[in-house]
């Protein structure tokens, strides 16, 4: 994967061992002229998909494909362009389904971000997530769209049940699922600094693998090397599901040298 020097970028998809397909997707885009990647930046998303007869890991892969496409094709700001991705693989997924097999759904969760040099937007829906590593502390940038964590938006159940509830992985929201999309978005970037790390993952990862662990594999190890161990960490404990993990380092220092290009990750 060619990447620019600014950040170190590993990523990795794995089905799990309960699994037979795997159901998850992920992406990375950044523009080949350098006159874009100024605007642009960079573009990374992850997916996880759900439907019965592989329609599940059409549908995530229709939404990593369909949010770079709109992404890298929009003239607008960085994060009305991954609106306009969201909503338009929204409608696709929606169409796929209308065009096979009658009664059934296909949907998927995405969460992506894009990174034009310190300033990162993303958008958000499902409970896909969305991690921030900074000076050693761990923050969850998005809130998950499910049954269990409204349950803990009004004070039914404890954010430490949440984890454990029956109902965790029932979702409220989905690209590809209802009339109209709902994803989140916050209303101005994040400034990154040097040495931050961004972890998005799937819930095969954040369900099995707690935060503090999350954190202390961030931490010590390169985004190759903890893109590794956090997939072994959630075998450890079985992984139920698929998993996908993508992590990007952030090396200003090395961002200086915009023309040139160099092979990072994984």
């Amino acid at each position: 994967m060619r990447i620019r020097p600014g950040v170190e970028l590993a990523n990795l998809t794995d089905v799990g061992l309960e699994r037979t397909n795997n159901e998850d997707a992920f992406g990375y885009w950044e523009p080949e002229s350098d006159q874009e990647f100024l605007r642009k930046g960079r573009l990374a998303i992850v997916a996880d998909g759900m439907g019965g007869h592989d329609r599940g890991e059409e549908a995530s892969r229709l939404a990593v494909e369909v949010v770079c496409e709109t992404y890298r094709e929009s003239q607008t700001s960085p994060q009305e362009s991954l609106l306009a991705g969201f909503h338009t693989a929204h409608e696709r997924i929606r169409e796929r389904a209308s065009e096979q097999a009658k009664g059934e759904s296909m949907g998927t969760t995405c969460t992506a971000l894009s990174l034009v040099g310190a300033q990162m937007w993303y958008a958000h829906v499902g409970d896909s997530r969305l991690y921030l590593l900074r000076d050693g502390e761990l923050t969850c940038l998005t809130s998950d769209h499910s049954r269990v964590m409204e349950l803990v938006r009004v004070g039914i159940v404890r954010p430490r049940d949440a984890e454990t509830h029956p109902d965790r992985n029932v979702l409220l929201r989905a690209m590809g699922i209802g009339q109209q999309l709902q994803p989140d978005a916050p209303s101005q970037p994040l400034e990154l600094r040097d040495g931050d790390r961004v972890l998005l993952c799937t819930d095969g990862l954040w369900g099995v693998v707690g935060d503090e662990q999350l954190r202390a594999v961030l931490q010590e190890f390169s985004p190759a090397d903890a893109c590794n161990e956090l997939v072994r960490r959630s075998k450890e404990r079985g992984a139920p599901d698929n998993v996908t993990v993508q992590i990007l380092k952030l090396e200003m220092a090395r961002a200086g040298s915009a023309n040139s290009l160099e092979v990072i990750g994984s």
